[in-house]
């Protein structure tokens, strides 16, 4: 039997806590007026028409009371509304996994009035301009018209003009596991914006696409404008969105971080578990070198320490991080979790870190891998996960920078790293005004 492992008795720097002050107006009005939104589809319409409503797995600020409106506005023009699930292979690539996820954010059949079609079968819908197979729902091509709802913002597997948004979800959502599986392979040859905008011009020409809803957060996670866009004028549209969407993205306020702890990961947070927008750390790999790592954010070693309940499972993503907890690791669904790395063909993604059972043990086996010689000089930043960086907790030696940095405000002063009796951070201390999913970590 094995001798038991002695974990590095390092000294741990004290911790402050400290709040982004991002200037995020609160609005006045509505985020959105359901009437006008749908204004541009609707003329085309007549009773006893099919409409798709088709919606992904990510947890958007008020989606399920957007989805919910449009739906009961379709349904007063006497369409019949049909709910699809657009996550490609999430949801453990399952009907009934995919309309789990759905109903997780509160959209269901019974709530927005409609019919749910979560059937993963695709039809072959030809060749893009590249020679690239097109996959789409088959439920989603019987229909009159299709709209799709989603948030844009930049992908997390690539940089570009576009990023995640209604193409996206045409692509991709909508191509279930076949056509998700389609778009990355073709993806690794081609270039992933060169496929999407291939596929999804085939789509848009072929597929009985009325348009989308675009949603753009805040720096918050919150709604900050929702945009009706035209199937004809999708292509051009969302690249103008996706800038708008662009300069609101919210970042780390640090970019030299010996050690990132990230509370919890998950498939509702991130399409890669955790955004690789903010860690500066890509899904199909990244070097342990320190010397080769981006300066922005610099970050020399990642913690995670939880899988979040809504992910099912799915730690795509964990494999960013060089160090997690045997708690996060036993909470993997590893089959769900391959089938997502494959699909994607970002099967780093699926690597298991080095673990730990206790937080405390965890923190101390990364800190010795760092090269400083006085573990208390280490510059850690804690935060609940890539979507929510309102609230976050530093060592001390990262106290000055933020003393005199313009968007942060210092909430507590230095203190103990608090743990509880079994050695796991206890949870980070919100303000009340905190938003995202799932509250304190």
């Amino acid at each position: 039997m094995p001798a038991p492992v002695t974990t590095p008795q390092l000294e741990l720097p004290q911790m402050f806590t400290m709040e982004t002050s991002w200037q995020v107006p609160d609005p006045d009005e509505p985020l959105w007026e359901v009437q006008a939104l749908l204004k541009p589809f609707s003329k085309g319409l007549s009773p006893g028409n099919r409409i798709g409503v088709a919606v992904g797995s990510r947890g958007l600020a008020h989606g399920a009371s957007l989805v919910k409106e449009v739906c009961q506005y379709l349904n007063e023009l006497g369409v019949q509304v049909v709910l699809i699930p657009a996550m490609g292979s999430h949801g453990g690539a399952t009907a009934q996994g995919q309309a789990t996820v759905l109903a997780e954010y509160g959209i269901t059949s019974e709530n927005c009035g409609a019919l749910l079609e979560p059937s993963m079968n695709t039809i072959l819908v030809g060749e893009s301009h590249l020679g690239t197979s097109v996959y789409w729902s088959s439920v989603a091509a019987q229909l009159d018209g299709v709209l799709v709802v989603n948030r844009i913002k930049p992908h997390t597997d690539f940089k570009g003009m576009v990023g995640s948004g209604l193409m996206k979800m045409l692509v991709v959502g909508l191509g279930k596991r076949e056509g998700a599986s389609a778009f990355h392979r073709s993806s690794l040859e081609h270039g992933y914006e060169t496929i999407l905008r291939a596929h999804a011009a085939k789509i848009l020409e072929t597929m009985p696409v009325l348009g989308g809803i675009a949603v753009i957060e805040n720096a918050r996670h919150d709604t900050e404008s929702v945009h009706p866009v035209k199937a004809e004028e999708l292509l051009e549209q969302e690249a103008s969105l996706f800038q708008r969407a662009k300069a609101l993205m919210p970042a780390l306020p640090f970019d030299d971080i010996d050690l990132l702890i990230v509370d919890r990961m998950g498939k509702n947070l991130s399409g890669s578990g955790m955004d690789p927008n903010i860690i500066g750390r890509g899904v199909h790999g990244y070097s342990t070198h320190f010397a080769e790592q981006p300066q922005h954010p610099r970050i020399k070693r990642i913690m995670v320490r939880e899988l979040s309940p809504e992910s099912h499972g799915n730690a795509i993503g964990i494999g960013m991080a060089d160090f997690t907890t045997s708690r996060l690791v036993r909470s993997m669904d590893h089959a769900t979790t391959f089938v997502n790395a494959v699909t994607a063909m970002t099967l780093n993604g699926a690597k298991v870190p080095i673990h730990f059972e206790k937080d405390v043990d965890v923190i101390r086996w990364a800190l010795s891998s760092l090269t400083q010689n006085v573990s208390k000089e280490a510059r850690i930043l804690r935060i609940r996960d890539t979507l929510n960086l309102d609230v976050m907790e530093g060592s001390v030696p990262l106290l000055q920078e933020a003393k005199t940095h313009a968007g942060l405000k210092l909430l507590e002063e230095p203190f103990p790293m608090r743990f509880d009796a079994d050695g796991n951070c206890l949870p980070l201390r919100l303000p009340m005004h905190s938003s995202g999913p799932g509250g304190e970590t």
